[in-house]
């Protein structure tokens, strides 16, 4: 199977997101795999990370559909390295998140050209930093993903091949907080206790979680003072906002600037630093009609989710795109040692994306 075979040599090249010489190297091999089905490769190129590969197919006068992926990888070279397989499963680091996905991408398009002998009016994003949160190619995918009708993004499918409606929305900031420091013991008033006003915002913090909502504030990492004999003069909260819609978004941001703001130790002094990393991703009419329209193509009803962890599929979805995740193989433990793929699931995927280009080749359309 020229699938596997492609698969294989992805994932025994390392490409942890910081090992910019692993990455460019996966993204030559799609290079070449997508240049010799006419895709035209824009680079754009990084010094410290991998390049971002944008595939340009001809235009057909169609509607515009977007592939995206990522080349990147959690694991630095030594740790987690090299592709195995046994009768139902590959394993290594990347066969579902998301080497595996790019893959079945790929062979969804070599189908399309050996039908029609050229593609047109679907393009494929490759980016290389999507694991680190895509900070650099975060603006990049905005401003490319604006230009088109659709995007499928090709992470894992779920346990039961369900694709992926909605994605909640991160994020991540600082608060560094100033006191001032006093010996405790003998100028104990004197001092600005940064550490308890420190711990009085983190109970307020954590006081703001509703799981009903699908909302979750947490405070992963505090730091902050000098020594036992010393009231300290400085802290420092690192935390997550996580969230399921637009409403909650602006409550958490409104009660995050209030708790920042309160000092609730007299004197104290604090600074919020840090952003929303992806907005959130949202069902909507656009993608349930988009839904059907893919059960009719492919006679068969699709399963659908939501996931609280977050994609580049956020990232174009806040670009009013109708975006639907989740197109790559269904597999279990990504980030870990025991990462897998299902062989099945490559198959399964394959042919229903191939389905769908397939009449959006022909109709110009797919909903």
């Amino acid at each position: 199977m020229k699938w596997l075979d492609n698969l294989k040599e992805a994932v025994n090249i390392n490409s942890y997101t910081a090992n910019k010489k692993g990455v460019d190297a996966v993204g030559r091999l799609f290079r070449g795999w997508l240049e010799e089905l006419g895709y035209e490769c824009i680079s754009f190129e990084r010094e410290l990370i991998g390049d971002h590969l944008l595939f340009k197919s001809a235009r057909g006068g169609r509607r515009k559909i977007l592939l995206l992926g990522h080349l990147d990888t959690v694991f630095p070279p030594g740790t987690f390295e090299g592709f195995s397989e046994d009768e139902e499963w590959v394993y290594g680091p990347g066969v579902c998140d998301m080497k595996g996905g790019n893959i079945v991408a790929l062979e969804a398009l070599r189908y399309i050209y050996e039908e029609f002998g050229s593609i047109e009016d679907v393009d494929f994003l490759l980016v290389s930093d999507e694991e680190t949160g895509s900070d650099d190619s975060r603006a990049l995918t905005s401003e490319i993903g604006r230009e088109y009708d659709y995007c499928f993004v090709f992470e894992a499918a779920g346990e039961n091949m369900e694709i992926v409606t909605g994605r909640k929305g991160i994020g991540t900031f600082s608060i560094e907080i100033e006191g001032r420091a006093s010996h405790a013991g003998t100028s104990y008033a004197k001092g600005i206790d940064a550490n308890l006003e420190a711990a009085l915002k983190v109970w307020k913090l954590s006081r703001l979680s509703d799981l009903e909502r699908g909302s979750t504030v947490n405070v992963g990492r505090m730091e902050g003072g000098i020594g036992a004999n010393t009231i300290s003069p400085h802290a420092k909260l690192l935390l997550e906002i996580r969230y399921a819609d637009h409403f909650e978004k602006e409550r958490l941001l409104g009660a995050l600037e209030e708790i920042v703001s309160t000092s609730y130790v007299e004197g104290s002094r604090a600074r919020l630093g840090g952003g929303i990393q992806r907005d959130v991703m949202e069902p909507d009419e656009r993608q349930e009609r988009l839904i059907e329209a893919m059960g009719r193509i492919c006679g068969e009803k699709f399963a659908v989710e939501s996931r609280g962890g977050v994609s580049d599929a956020n990232i174009v979805s806040a670009e009013g795109v109708v975006t639907i995740d989740g197109w790559g193989p269904f597999g279990d433990g990504d980030h870990t040692h025991k990462e897998r793929a299902l062989k099945s699931s490559f198959d399964e995927r394959r042919r229903q994306m191939s389905a769908i280009l397939r009449y959006h080749r022909q109709k110009g359309d797919i909903a």
